[in-house]
């Protein structure tokens, strides 16, 4: 039996990278404990870590579902985590083109802009 919350640390360190994860861990408390180990589990110990589709792929959803939902917040850390995800620039446009179509411009709209911060900001930080 595979231990989910081992594996998902484990996909968690590989996309996020230490330093994200180690914040977080060190952030914990006791309220939302519960909430985090069903995030490790769950989303980064079954989802993030199934191979039926690929690190860049799921990449390109998950930004996609943000953006289409409107969950803003986390689009700027998975946008740094296609550096290790494989996905690219056009990649991660493509994604938000679909996300114009199929649930709206000014959601899509919103997300090139935090794209475009992100990347801004993770081309400062590497020189």
């Amino acid at each position: 039996m595979i231990d989910r919350h081992a594996q998902g640390m484990l996909t968690r360190r590989a996309v996020l990278g230490d330093a994200h994860v180690d914040r977080a861990e060190a952030a914990k408390s006791d309220l939302d404990r519960p909430f985090q180990d069903l995030i490790t589990e769950a989303a980064w110990g079954t989802v993030w870590s199934s191979d039926a589709i690929t690190k860049r792929e799921r990449s390109m959803l998950t930004l996609a579902l943000l953006a289409a939902t409107g969950n803003f917040e986390e689009i700027p850390m998975h946008i740094r985590a296609t550096a290790r995800t494989g996905a690219t620039r056009r990649d991660v446009m493509e994604a938000f083109q679909h996300v114009a179509i199929y649930a709206g411009v000014p959601r899509a709209n919103h997300a090139i802009k935090l794209a475009k911060q992100t990347f801004a900001e993770m081309e400062a930080a590497s020189e």
